[in-house]
């Protein structure tokens, strides 16, 4: 089907996505604005100016800043820092972000450890090719910044963030994402997300998780806590292992186009349920069964899990989530992003 719609692209070599201003920038050795010019300014005006950008330590780049309306369509984004970035977006001239976590994570890698994912809305190939398909409408204005808060500079930094300038339909919602982290011996159940208030849809959940004990970790429930529920929720899953469309364990790893578990690191591939230090990455994306709230949401699972005996305890692990979905605007105030050594702190040395 024909559309009206207009596909716009901003990346290094075109800033605003504005029609023909692509590969403008006139070679400049030595610009900081060009770290790479020394390399491919001898090619001359149009060949591959700057396709990279530098980043320096504890500094904030706009990468996309245009009016509306409009819809993303895709974020395609390469950087040699992961965790200690921190991805924001803004919508609608807005003062507090709708989307806030750090960049790995928000790409449903965790640990800042690479794994491979091969979803429909979030794709990341090695060696460290960050994609998002999820559709972003906004009305007025889109603004996404990347945050350094490394004591060390992003060398290379490259993206492509393609848009369609097209009407926006008046019951589209904003896409929201929200990263939070906490152990478990002092926060269980975990909270994924808390304190949405109004009308959407939640879209997915990824999890970044820690065993600190040995033995299987993931008996605990899901709850879904929707419109004004209290004590209990409307939505209760049954088990870590069944939110995350498995069973027994996680026998091996997988990645499908609406949930998958991409790591484990520090057990065997062929242990299903990993040991003391393991870290877990996994995903869930509610593409085809969103769950629809119209007043309030909550999130959390509970850290429950055997020991030896042949028993069920609770668990004192570490989880660090990303949270997903969409919203009529305004949002709730998010919580406080935790720092950047909170963020990128291994577990398995507390």
């Amino acid at each position: 089907m024909l559309s009206e719609a207009r596909t716009r692209s901003i990346s290094p070599e075109n800033p605003t996505g504005e029609k023909g201003k692509g590969a403008m920038l006139i070679p400049r050795i030595g610009d900081p604005e060009q770290p790479h010019a020394n390399v491919f300014g001898h090619l001359g005006r149009g060949w591959k100016t700057r396709p990279f950008r530098s980043l320096p330590a504890g500094q904030t780049m706009t990468l996309m800043d245009i009016k509306g309306p409009g819809v993303i369509q895709h974020i395609w984004l390469v950087s040699d820092h992961w965790q200690s970035c921190v991805l924001r977006f803004y919508w609608d001239e807005e003062k507090t972000p709708s989307i806030e976590a750090p960049l790995s994570d928000f790409f449903a890698v965790g640990h800042g450890l690479f794994a491979p994912v091969n979803s429909l809305p979030v794709v990341v190939n090695a060696a460290s090719a960050l994609n998002c398909f999820w559709p972003m409408p906004f009305r007025k204005q889109a603004r996404i910044t990347l945050s350094n808060d490394a004591s060390s500079d992003i060398g290379l930094l490259t993206y492509q963030i393609t848009y369609a300038e097209i009407a926006v339909p008046e019951d589209a919602a904003y896409f929201h994402a929200q990263y939070r982290r906490a152990n478990t011996g002092a926060q269980n159940p975990y909270i994924i997300l808390d304190g949405v208030r109004g009308k959407g849809h939640y879209v997915g959940t990824f999890l970044a998780w820690t065993q600190l004990t040995d033995e299987w970790f993931g008996e605990g429930e899901i709850k879904f806590y929707l419109d004004g529920d209290q004590e209990f929720p409307t939505i209760c899953g049954t088990g870590t292992e069944d939110y995350f469309l498995s069973s027994y364990g996680f026998p091996r790893l997988y990645s499908t186009p609406f949930v998958g578990v991409t790591l484990k690191d520090g057990a065997p591939e062929n242990d299903p349920g990993g040991k003391g230090g393991t870290k877990w990455s996994m995903y869930r994306w509610h593409v085809m069964d969103p769950i629809r709230f119209h007043q309030d949401l909550s999130v959390n699972i509970q850290a429950l899990g055997w020991e030896k005996g042949g028993k069920v305890v609770k668990k004192s692990d570490d989880i660090a989530s990303v949270a997903y979905w969409y919203q009529r605007e305004p949002h709730a105030a998010f919580p406080v992003l935790p720092p950047v050594a909170e963020r990128t702190r291994d577990a398995r040395k507390q």
